[in-house]
């Protein structure tokens, strides 16, 4: 076993590649060839003497060896980024907290918690990057982020099989609401039956990958018609808006609805609730990571009687 000789370049490929599950996500955030970082992978892989990713049919995860080179490569590169600042005059960023959130949470919630850290932390640094439950959870295994904030759906299982388990704390467990046109005829009362929701057009998730349906109410007894397709929810809202269909909406993205929206209770079929959880690592924190972590649940908690509506009555 041999590190002398790993470059730079190939360990930010390694972190690259764990943290987004495939070679090729990686080449796409890397702007590389997919070559290029099979060759780097290869290269890293020599020097430590052992498989450090598992190559799976879904993609890839850290093996055990894995991940102890992932835990020293994100220390190398953390500390090589600083070397650049303070070469370059900058100043050095003493306390920094890397935050993953997912994106509902980018309406309200994370802009709630991040005004009241620069009030009482103006000295704590956040950097925070948006993404899907699994992206997160990768990114926490790989050590590139300290905090995530990942949804959960019935019936609530682990976010991955990995070992050690996540520590995961719940700061909310909401219904599920349903975004309506405020002209539709579903939006005059004050619940939408789940019998009502056949034949409906949708607003969904991206054609492909893990948010496919993201935005059609869970267990409809027929296929979906989905009539557009969005990754940003402000989006889904605002086509929602424009009378273009209808989709799912948590409870935290409620005081984000725009006009011409109703949001509403659905009834009829198995509750669906949606919770909210704060993960990270298992092990001693230190203080920034814990008062970031403070300044969330808070942010959570401001949030918690933040009641559905827009574009007419609230719900009941």
């Amino acid at each position: 076993m041999d590190f002398t000789d790993v470059s730079l370049t190939a360990l930010r490929v390694f972190r690259a590649v764990a943290e987004q599950g495939t070679f090729t996500a990686a080449a796409a955030s890397l702007g590389y060839t997919q070559s290029a970082v099979s060759r780097q992978i290869a290269a890293i892989e020599r020097a430590a003497g052992a498989e450090l990713l598992e190559r799976r049919r879904d993609g890839v995860r850290l093996t055990p060896a894995g991940r102890i080179v992932m835990r020293r490569a994100t220390v190398v590169l953390d500390e090589i980024d600083t070397t650049a600042r303070e070469l370059s005059g900058l100043p050095t960023e003493a306390a920094t907290v890397r935050l993953g959130w997912l994106p509902s949470a980018g309406a309200a919630l994370l802009p709630r918690a991040m005004l009241a850290l620069r009030r009482s932390d103006p000295d704590l640094n956040v950097v925070s990057r948006e993404g899907g439950t699994p992206a997160l959870v990768r990114a926490l295994r790989a050590g590139s982020l300290d905090l995530a904030l990942l949804a959960s759906a019935p019936p609530f299982r682990p976010p991955d099989t990995e070992s050690p388990p996540l520590v995961l704390r719940t700061l909310t467990e909401r219904p599920l609401y349903l975004a309506v046109p405020a002209t539709h005829p579903l939006a005059r009362a004050d619940f939408v039956d789940v019998a009502d929701l056949r034949g409906q057009p949708w607003i969904a998730g991206s054609s492909s990958g893990e948010d496919r349906l993201m935005g059609v109410w869970p267990g409809l007894d027929e296929r979906p018609e989905i009539a557009h397709t969005a990754r940003d929810w402000l989006a889904k809202l605002q086509l929602v808006a424009a009378g273009c269909g209808l989709t799912t909406v948590s409870a935290s993205l409620a005081p984000a609805v725009p006009a011409g929206v109703r949001v509403l209770p659905v009834r009829g079929g198995p509750q669906e609730q949606r919770r909210l959880l704060l993960a990270r690592l298992p092990g001693v924190t230190n203080e920034a990571v814990t008062r970031v972590a403070a300044a969330l649940r808070a942010a959570a908690l401001d949030g918690g009687d933040a009641s559905p509506g827009g574009g007419g009555p609230a719900a009941t």
